[in-house]
């Protein structure tokens, strides 16, 4: 037959063709028999790739967790850069998992892929761990091995993901698909297990553990880098027992091709005088066989549902990112346990492990009794939805942590306080350069709960001329300050006088979420204070005053202090999340030496408690779209086209990493603005997936038949229709 005649029948997407259309395919090598689990049909190789694969997911997840504070923190960088560069790790990913799938389909083979690319993984992660040690060189240095690391990992764990899974499921005979079946129910129940656990863990061992006099993000970084070496030894431990497929082409170079050569051709084609085609991917029956071209067109009606997906893991990935940022500025003090910022993504592997059985067992099957068609694009649609309020939750919680935060001063203005620390009440009257009078106000002696007044300023910078009145003496003094700025009036004993000294004070909460103290010393030696193991200073003697040092929250009932003839311990209490506090040295006839405490920030208020709900709506979005999107997509497509179908969902979770660093980085939103305007969108992107799955008619199993199989009927009214028709380019 002349392929440019034209054919005026009408021939639907799945239509049987010819065994002679198809060219045979070589046979595949017999598969080997497998040492056997317990007498089971469980080939004992599977227990190796599922360790292996705990011990992964493991190590990128424990690494990922404490990610966004390792480049706020340590590497310094700004909230908009560290989360652009978070999502951009992110989003490679899961677009090297393309190079992975080409490297093992067309070259090396499964295994030997898994090898070659976790050394690879393995590398980055020793590199990432020594660019986290801070003898190491300098900012530069850290900078260059941390993004060095990070590529690496990236290239490892991205380039084996699409073949771990696949080698798994490559040990079974196919007599034993049951057996198969449940094999991927471990193999998912092995990646929560491994994301879970290390979730929970290293931000304990950054948190808990610390190196050089700080957070030990190096600990955090090496111990899951061992649990990648751990995962590449067991992994290479099966290499004798297992059934190692050879190379068999790469399926998703095959449709590019044939896409690419279709649209060529068309193009080439493009006369009047040339006989349409019913299908655009008809112009590639000159060099492809006919079944691939089938496959190809039921595959592009589903990666045309994919454009709208990326969107939802805009929102779904900031878990690791900005609602840690939004934790760290929470109270993580649950009454029983206190829990670090970067533990709260615990919250997701955990609830995705609870949701899975109740939407099952539970929910699908109460709609499904109640005479609702509860469809697949409908439970993604919902998943959607689910997500878009997850972040209008984020966002109120957002609203009312400002609310919560104390007020910073403006331009021309700044806050001050005044500590007496005289035996009795001292009057204070702030003057202008203007004589007028700013503030008057009577200060006992070591009040208990000193306040910040806010004063005006005429300029940036200005003299206050301050009138102390202590008993019958009147004592008159100046001190300059600076807008923007917070500031302490101290007050002490002179003899039988008094005198003052300005302090500028903490401008702002932690950004980390730890507590800040400082101390002032009244004695007339100076003071060596041990906070930690890792962490001391030194007060200079008559009421001098020390830098700020954070530490980790906590209870100090017992401080060691020394004095050049003395020791003796000191009880600051709890110090709270996001507190600054500032301590008095004083030597008390009575009680002896103690720490007079005052609050110069208050803590963290707001419970960290308040992100279960946003946590919990994600997650239920997450098991509603994602379990069910990858079971809709894989019931539509071809057999042939699953793989590209799986590369292409990942390719979905990289654009959505993408669209967090543009707006991360070129929004200019305060963070509550930022969270609804991602609601918004995702609920436009909602309403337009709505409406493509309206017109989406769904292919049922026996319409994907192969040779020799009934011919299926034809369908109308979907948008992209599953005849072919006659298309223009």
């Amino acid at each position: 037959m002349n392929p440019f005649q034209k054919n005026e029948s009408k021939e639907t997407l799945f239509s049987p063709v010819s065994i002679e259309d198809v060219p045979p395919r070589p046979p595949s090598p017999p598969k080997k028999p497998s040492p056997k689990i317990c007498g089971s049909n469980y080939p004992l190789s599977i227990a190796f790739i599922v360790v292996n694969e705990f011990c992964e997911r493991f190590s990128y997840y424990g690494m990922k967790a404490v990610l966004i504070l390792y480049f706020l923190y340590f590497l310094h960088w700004n909230e908009d850069t560290s989360t652009s560069i978070y999502h951009a790790f992110s989003s490679l990913c899961y677009f090297t998992p393309i190079l992975g799938a080409a490297i093992a389909d067309s070259w090396l083979g499964k295994f030997k892929t898994i090898i070659y690319l976790s050394l690879v993984y393995v590398l980055g992660h020793v590199i990432k761990s020594l660019g986290a040690l801070p003898i190491l060189g300098g900012q530069v240095v850290h900078t260059v091995l941390s993004l060095v690391g990070l590529s690496l990992i990236a290239l490892g764990t991205g380039g084996i993901k699409p073949c771990v899974a696949a080698f798994g499921g490559d040990q079974f005979e196919e007599k034993h698909a049951e057996e198969r079946t449940r094999y991927f129910s471990v193999f998912y129940l092995s990646i929560n297990a491994g994301s879970l656990i290390s979730t929970f863990i290293t931000p304990m061992l950054r948190g808990d553990v610390q190196c050089f006099g700080e957070d030990c993000y190096a600990l955090a970084f090496g111990v899951p880098g061992l649990l990648m070496v751990i995962a590449l030894v067991v992994f290479a431990m099966g290499s004798k027992i297992y059934n190692k497929p050879p190379p068999e082409g790469n399926i998703v170079a095959q449709v590019f091709k044939c896409i690419w050569f279709a649209i060529s051709n068309r193009f080439k084609n493009r006369s009047g005088d040339i006989p349409k085609r019913q299908h655009w991917l008809d112009w590639a029956a000159e060099k492809y066989p006919k079944q691939l071209i089938m496959d190809v067109k039921a595959l592009t009606r589903i990666l045309f549902l994919y454009i709208p997906l990326p969107m939802f893991w805009a929102l779904l990935d900031q878990q690791g990112s900005r609602w840690t940022l939004q934790a760290i500025r929470m109270n993580g003090n649950l009454g029983f346990f206190v829990l670090q910022p970067d533990q709260m993504q615990v919250l997701n592997p955990l609830l995705v492990l609870i949701f899975i059985p109740l939407f099952d067992f539970v929910i699908y099957r109460l709609v499904s009794k109640c005479g609702i068609n509860f469809s697949s694009l409908r439970k993604m649609a919902v998943g959607m939805i689910l997500a878009c309020l997850a972040f209008a939750v984020a966002a109120a919680v957002e609203i009312k942590i400002n609310e919560m935060t104390p007020a910073q001063p403006g331009p021309q203005e700044v806050f001050l306080q005044v500590l007496n620390l005289a035996d009795d009440e001292v009057k204070v009257t702030v003057v202008g350069n203007e004589n007028d009078s700013l503030l008057i106000e009577s200060i006992k002696s070591f009040q208990k709960t000193p306040q910040y007044s806010k004063l005006h300023l005429k300029t940036k910078s200005q003299n206050f001329h301050f009138h102390l009145k202590y008993h019958n003496l009147s004592l008159y003094t100046e001190h300059t300050v600076q807008e923007k700025n917070w500031y302490s009036l101290v007050i002490r004993e002179d003899g039988n006088s008094i005198s003052s000294m300005m302090v500028k004070d903490t401008e702002s909460k932690t950004t980390n979420g730890m507590t800040t103290v400082r101390f002032v010393n009244t004695l007339h030696k100076g003071v060596n204070i041990s906070l930690s193991k890792d962490t001391s200073l030194n007060v200079g003697e008559d009421y001098g005053v020390s830098a700020y040092r954070t530490v980790q929250r906590g209870e100090y009932l017992a401080v060691h202090c020394r004095t050049e003839d003395k020791n003796f311990s000191l009880n600051l209490g709890l110090l709270d999340f996001g507190a600054a506090y500032l301590f008095v040295i004083t030597n008390n006839t009575n009680q002896g030496l103690q720490a007079w405490k005052t609050e110069d920030i208050p803590a963290n208020k707001m419970s960290i408690a308040w992100q279960l709900p946003q946590y919990a709506l994600v997650t239920a979005g997450e098991v509603m779209f994602s379990v069910t999107g990858l079971e809709f997509s894989y019931s539509q497509a071809p057999s042939s086209m699953k793989s590209v179908l799986q590369a292409a969902w990942l390719l979905t979770i990289a654009v959505g990493n993408i669209i967090v660093l543009v707006v991360a980085q070129f929004s200019g939103l305060v963070q509550w603005a930022e969270f609804i305007l991602f609601s918004c969108l995702l609920l436009v992107i909602c309403l337009i997936f709505s409406i493509m799955g309206y017109y989406y008619v769904p292919v049922k199993t026996e319409d994907m038949q192969g040779p020799g199989d009934k011919q299926i009927p034809h369908i109308q009214g979907n948008m992209i229709n599953l005849e072919t028709k006659k298309t223009k380019l």
